[in-house]
């Protein structure tokens, strides 16, 4: 059942558009593979009288619909990759394609701007350019950067760019705000410690990697306990170790590979700072060395959002629903997300969505994960009302 405050425009397309949202769903498509995908999304904004542009970020998807004579300009972004993971709902609609799934919720996303995009050139009423952008390779692989590089927001200018996630355990179409820093940077980092290999019987004739690296990690764990001020958000996560390959052999080498997250510049270059200076100290101690390397094709930033275009985010959604159905001030998480590098680009706002904690609402990236299409209707309404006082 609909929720009251879905617009009748958007209600009466509800039921194609989750149609729409379960086809995606069962057709998942890896970052930069979203041939299908983008090929579907351009061919309804096409249909719909969108002006089409593609190949931005390779498969990336943009519309554009000019309206009026008002001189300003708003972008809607969704998300189209899925995971490399095996789905296990068991969903009339499941994945269709072994170790692929939308387990994110990218498939609603995409709906839900598709929904908003049908309405506001069918019967949407503003003054100004409306720009949809359908971003590739959110999952890590810096789709929006390659968008950004591609010529976004040279041939696409926009005064303000909006983006919307689903949240399991928030209540179902629930929205979520929040001010300056909301999610987390992200960086891969790997440690890759030298030692001298041995038999295993003789260890005082080697330099044992796996003792290094284990001195390392639980080294580590001081940088956050002690090293970061208790009031700032830091994460350091070591969530892969490989060495050895024998019981009865020393090994001379071991890596490992660390998740750091941080919500400010600030506090992410510190924990690479002291990440750096434990892994050499600790490798030094032991006569081995360490060789710190940070992923700069994986580094994202902390996602901050704009002050002003915030608040008339939140503002529409308060003057549409009420308090009820919104928090004004959410917490900020320490997921990352990749809408934050067109942020830094671009003036604009990413809230959350709820969607629920009923079946399939198991947190995202997981195999049990659905995106609740209850939430689609009312995540449409709220682009179509943003838009709408926007562009006035």
């Amino acid at each position: 059942m609909s929720h009251p405050s879905v617009l009748p425009g958007i209600q009466a397309i509800e039921a194609e558009m989750i149609a729409l949202r379960r086809h995606l769903h069962a057709h998942p498509e890896l970052s930069f593979e979203e041939f299908a995908t983008s090929d579907l999304i351009a061919a309804k904004l096409q249909e719909w009288g969108y002006e089409v542009h593609r190949g931005l970020g390779e498969t990336g998807v943009v519309g554009r619909l000019k309206r009026g004579t008002g001189s300003k300009a708003i972008g809607l972004r969704a998300d189209m990759d899925a995971l490399p993971i095996t789905e296990q709902t068991g969903l009339p609609y499941a994945s269709q394609h072994d170790g692929k799934m939308h387990a994110c919720g990218h498939d609603g996303h995409s709906a839900m701007l598709l929904a908003a995009a049908r309405h506001l050139a069918q019967s949407g009423e503003f003054d100004g350019t409306l720009t949809m952008i359908f971003q590739p390779a959110e999952e890590g692989d810096g789709g929006a950067r390659r968008m950004i590089e591609d010529g976004l927001f040279e041939r696409f200018p926009c005064d303000a760019v909006f983006a919307m996630h689903n949240m399991p355990g928030l209540p179902v179409g629930k929205l979520a705000f929040r001010s300056g820093p909301f999610m987390a940077s992200t960086d891969t980092v790997s440690i890759h410690v030298q030692g001298v290999g041995g038999h295993g019987a003789m260890p005082h004739k080697a330099i044992d990697a796996v003792l290094v690296g284990s001195a390392i990690v639980m080294a580590l764990q001081s940088v956050v306990a002690r090293s970061v001020n208790p009031l700032d958000c830091a994460v350091v996560t070591v969530g892969a170790f490989h060495a050895g390959t024998a019981a009865n052999v020393i090994p001379e080498h071991c890596a490992l590979q660390l998740s750091v997250r941080a919500l400010t510049l600030e506090v992410r270059d510190q924990l690479i700072e002291r990440i750096t200076a434990i892994a050499e100290a600790q490798a030094a101690s032991f006569g081995a060395s360490a060789r710190v390397v940070v992923d700069e094709a994986q580094r994202f930033p902390p996602l901050v959002n704009h002050e002003q275009p915030t608040a008339f985010a939140r503002q529409v959604a308060l003057g549409w629903l009420g308090s009820d159905g919104v928090i004004s001030e959410t917490a900020p998480l320490t997921g990352s997300e990749d809408f934050a590098v067109m942020l830094q680009h671009c003036p604009g706002s990413y809230l959350l969505i709820g969607n629920g904690d009923g079946e399939g609402g198991c947190m995202v990236h997981n195999p049990g994960y659905d995106f609740n299409d209850d939430c689609l209707g009312l995540g449409a309404s709220y682009w179509v009302r943003l838009v709408e006082a926007f562009l006035v």
